[in-house]
């Protein structure tokens, strides 16, 4: 299982523009075979704060991420929006729903 918890940082006056447009990347990771979270979370205390939790089956899973339409739509819109460099801690699960899992 390959985790990874994005924490992005967004223009004040962004953060709808972003919204909208993470929740097509959003509809879209949910969609492919092997993305079994794709979470997106908005800070209490700094709403130009967002979380992305996204849960692949495996690093190939996110990999294949990168290569969708909505990914590089996203990846290509979201520099303008952004306030200060994203970044990335990886996981990998310990204790997952077993439901969500494949087969």
């Amino acid at each position: 299982m390959f985790i990874a918890a994005v924490h992005v940082f967004i223009k004040p006056d962004r953060v709808e523009d972003f919204k909208q447009m993470i929740r097509a990347n959003h509809e879209g990771s949910i969609a492919e075979p092997g993305c079994l979270r794709f979470d997106v979370a908005q800070s209490k205390d700094d709403p130009t704060e967002f979380m992305l939790w996204e849960v692949y089956v495996d690093e190939a899973a996110n990999k294949f991420h990168k290569t969708q339409p909505h990914y590089l739509a996203f990846r290509e819109q979201f520099p303008e929006l952004q306030s200060k460099d994203r970044h990335s801690d990886l996981y990998t699960g310990v204790y997952i729903d077993s439901e969500k899992l494949p087969g």
